[in-house]
């Protein structure tokens, strides 16, 4: 079975209803990004900051994966698929994919703040002022925010390096973490890149752009790959 990685972006989320960071009316929209995304932010204000993330958990549990995810889930009856996503909603695991990696962090999943390895999946869209972790620390959001290290990039460099095909969907390729994940994948692999905006690819091999919506462009990917390999 080949194994197919496949890195999605807001691009893919957007199509569901799930605003994106750098939409004119984004969810971040009216906030300073620093202010609700990082450790100065979480330091200098958390009640500001636990309110974000419960409106964002309470606007997630509105929406439902649309056909890109359902059809990633479904190539998984073809091929060996890992999905390495940005995005913090749990849409995949609605669709149904099976091999999730999450690199920015998980809404539905609160931490300690003083020890990053206590992680709780939520009961709730809320986490409170006073809700503690069991060492007695306030609970954060799961949530990896800017000057924070990505814990799960090594497990993500390392199925892009066992990729006989290699998708992008929904982010630039211009921006990390994409640009460097692709770079990782066998020189021979194939691979994809579907966005509504597809930059100029010229420096990879084997790259086939597809200038559409997920929803369209996942369509039409799977059924190359299926007429081509399954």
């Amino acid at each position: 079975m080949k194994k197919l990685v496949v890195l999605t972006g807001a691009g893919i989320s957007a199509e569901s209803g799930i605003a994106t960071f750098r939409d004119s009316n984004g969810l971040w929209e009216g906030h300073d990004v620093m202010e609700v995304a990082s450790p100065e932010g979480w330091r200098k204000n958390r009640e500001l900051v636990l309110d974000f993330y419960n409106q964002r958990r309470k606007q997630a549990l509105t929406v439902e994966p649309n056909e890109a995810h359902l059809e990633l889930a479904r190539l998984e009856k073809y091929f060996d698929v890992t999905i390495v996503t940005q995005n913090v909603d749990h849409l995949h695991e609605k669709a149904g994919s099976s091999k999730i990696i999450h690199l920015h962090g998980e809404l539905f999943k609160s931490q300690s703040t003083l020890d990053p390895t206590l992680v709780y999946a939520m009961e709730s869209w809320e986490i409170k002022l006073g809700d503690k972790c069991e060492k007695g620390s306030q609970l954060r959001p799961f949530i990896v925010w800017f000057g924070e290290m990505v814990p799960m990039m090594e497990p993500a460099i390392e199925a892009a390096m066992e990729a006989d095909i290699f998708a992008v969907i929904g982010t630039s390729m211009l921006v990390y973490p994409a640009a460097g994940l692709i770079q990782y994948a066998p020189k021979n692999s194939l691979k994809y890149i579907i966005d509504v905006k597809v930059p100029e690819t010229g420096f990879f091999d084997n790259l086939k752009p597809i200038e559409a919506k997920a929803s369209l462009g996942t369509a039409m990917m799977s059924k190359e790959l299926i007429e081509k390999y399954a």
